[in-house]
């Protein structure tokens, strides 16, 4: 009997051959993958340095040109009714007439929206005539028909209010209803100090100044007033002072006006100053041994009939300039604080209006 040993014997040779031979071939497949790896990353390396290069090179790429695209509405596409609701939340007559000149479809009248005025002036007429700023805009709505005044402006006009409410001595009057302007008698007299003449006052107490910058136009239809500023007195009986003569520089009242001191007044020293038309000369008293009468100053001129006379009032650094017909004449006074008001006095024939206004650019 043959010994069969041998093919009894566990073949482990042949096993371990094959295992080594999967793992050679393993090892020799990552290699091949880590090699691509590496090759790629130096391309990248490469392409990262290339780039570096063209960056770090001024002037050698080309700038790509810059396209601006304006982008259009067209107006016309969009419900007027609808317009004309957004534009009346604008706050003022200011921010509305700096929308009246950004383009004619808000400035300009466009009777084929149905509307006969430009979209700004509705928007005013609107709030006119709705109350909100306390104007009577069927008492408007005449001269604005008539082409007289816009409603913009008697907007503007609600918004600040500036007319001589109160008027002080014998002989004076308002020419119009909305009391921006005043007359006095039709005395004729060759000085101010003439004795008999009728001297008169007229306030715009209901707009006191306390604080920063306020510019205000006179323009003077006939006479020589004098224009000046005067501590706010809100409890002054008119009708005392009704049949007689009436000036802030009446030494003869200067108890009675020091009697109407309020804490607005402040701590300053100058309680009325003022401009004299006839030759430009500044007049101020404290009304209390305190004061200088016929003063000249740098840039003094007078004005006539028919000129316009500003007054810029600056408490920010206690002024008082003077304007003739837009041109700035200089500062008349300084040393100004505390509150004041407006006014106007007058000797024989004068007649004036107020107007509340911005200031001129030069």
């Amino acid at each position: 009997m043959a010994d069969d040993r041998s093919s009894k014997r566990p073949r482990t040779t042949s096993g371990a051959s094959e295992k080594s031979t999967c793992d050679d071939a393993r090892i020799v497949a990552l290699e091949s993958e880590n090699h691509a790896l590496r090759q790629q990353i130096l391309r990248s390396d490469a392409e990262n340095g290339r780039l570096r290069q063209q960056l770090q090179c001024q002037g050698d790429h080309e700038v790509l040109p810059v396209v601006t695209i304006r982008p259009t509405v067209d107006l016309s596409r969009l419900d007027t009714g609808l317009v004309t609701h957004i534009v009346s939340f604008l706050g003022t007559s200011f921010e509305l007439h700096n929308l009246a000149l950004t383009c004619k479809s808000f400035g300009w009248q466009q009777p084929a929206t149905g509307l006969d005025l430009s979209l700004v002036e509705e928007v005013a007429r609107q709030v006119v005539c709705s109350g909100r700023n306390d104007v009577d805009g069927a008492r408007t709505l005449s001269p604005c028909v008539r082409g007289t005044t816009t409603w913009l402006s008697v907007l503007r006009e609600s918004e600040h209010p500036l007319k001589f409410d109160t008027l002080l001595g014998c002989g004076i009057e308002h020419i119009n209803e909305r009391k921006t302007s005043v007359r006095t008698g039709d005395i004729v007299i060759d000085d101010i100090f003439t004795v008999g003449a009728e001297i008169v006052t007229a306030v715009a107490s209901n707009y006191v100044m306390e604080s920063g910058i306020h510019y205000a136009e006179f323009h003077i239809a006939a006479g020589d007033p004098f224009i000046c500023i005067v501590r706010p007195m809100p409890n002054l009986d008119q009708s005392r002072y009704a049949n007689d003569n009436f000036s802030f520089f009446a030494v003869s009242l200067c108890d009675d006006f020091l009697a109407e001191r309020t804490v607005e007044w402040g701590t300053g020293n100058v309680h009325v100053c003022g401009y004299y038309c006839k030759n430009g000369q500044m007049s101020w008293t404290n009304w209390d041994g305190g004061e200088q009468f016929g003063v000249d100053w740098e840039g003094m001129e007078g004005c006539e009939t028919g000129d316009t006379v500003g007054m810029l009032l600056n408490l920010d650094e206690g002024t008082l300039a003077v304007y003739s017909n837009n041109r700035r004449l200089g500062v008349m006074k300084d040393g100004l604080s505390g509150s004041y008001c407006w006014c106007t006095t007058s000797v024989g024939e004068s007649a004036l209006a107020i107007e509340r206004c911005h200031p001129p650019l030069a």
